[in-house]
């Protein structure tokens, strides 16, 4: 799995576990909603750590918890 599919995965599963729909985590996080189009529907390139830690505010968890999952123990090297 790429990072960008684990960074969109662990986004959508986090929304899942707190009955959340991405239109809500967005105004909960106040990321804009092409941002959050981006990362989901495209799976964006970079989100960028402000992005993530903005989502992990909105969620109530920290950085390190977002990232303290087994869906990112096995990222491919993207080369481009």
């Amino acid at each position: 799995m790429t990072a960008r599919n684990a960074v969109r995965q662990r986004v959508l599963d986090l929304c899942d576990a707190r009955n959340i729909t991405v239109n809500k985590l967005g105004i909960i996080c106040g990321i804009t909603q092409s941002t959050l189009n981006n990362i989901i529907n495209t799976g964006s390139n970079n989100p960028t750590i402000s992005t993530i830690t903005k989502i992990c505010n909105g969620l109530d968890i920290t950085v390190k918890a977002f990232f303290d999952d087994e869906i990112f123990e096995n990222i491919e090297q993207e080369i481009k």
